[in-house]
């Protein structure tokens, strides 16, 4: 099962081993930008003032996402930064406050959170953005779903303008919406 949420929800939340020990939390996560997936989280200790570790946690190790905790079995989950691939680390790109355009060239607006589908697998399948004034929605926070091949580049992000058609303000539908977004792309590619 896989569930939908905003990245920025994971900063924050306490990792748990199957122990009971809370040994980190996330302090922000791992975006190829290249691949649109996540490769994992980076850590930190408890507390407001707390350092960051210089461990992250990958997304293969992580046993499950909940509403309170990340769960993994054991504090083995950790590794080091060099241990995952190359394009992964500080490659890394922060896309908040990127510029969004359609492929025909449509300011949509700038990323404010990113959405991803969190399960066996994590995969990067739409952007929050605080909508332009080429949407209706103008100033309001929209969702606006991702093909499964994304272009980031600089400091702009493309997306298909026939995104626009799937454009909601709703996570809890958002999962139905990128779905038949990528149908339409699958079926208008043939």
């Amino acid at each position: 099962m896989s569930v939908l949420l905003r990245a920025t929800e994971l900063e924050g939340r306490p990792i748990v081993t199957f122990a009971g020990e809370s040994p980190a939390e996330v302090k922000d996560v791992i975006f190829d930008s290249q691949n649109g997936t996540l490769l994992g989280m980076t850590l930190r200790g408890h507390g407001l003032f707390s350092r960051p570790r210089k461990d992250i946690l990958p997304w293969s190790r992580i046993h499950s996402i909940g509403r309170d905790a990340v769960m993994i079995r054991d504090e083995g989950a950790f590794q080091g930064e060099g241990d995952l691939p190359a394009e992964g680390v500080p490659g890394n790109r922060n896309v908040l406050g990127d510029q969004v355009l359609t492929d025909g060239g449509t300011d949509v607006g700038r990323v404010v959170d990113v959405i991803i589908e969190a399960g066996a697998h994590a995969e990067v399948v739409g952007y929050e953005v605080k909508a332009s004034e080429a949407l209706a929605t103008r100033g309001e926070h929209v969702l606006i779903p991702l093909p499964d091949a994304i272009a980031v580049s600089g400091e702009h992000l493309i997306v298909p303008a026939g995104a626009l058609e799937f454009v909601g303000n709703d996570l809890s539908g958002f999962g139905a919406a990128v779905e038949a977004f990528r149908e339409k792309l699958r079926h208008g590619a043939q």
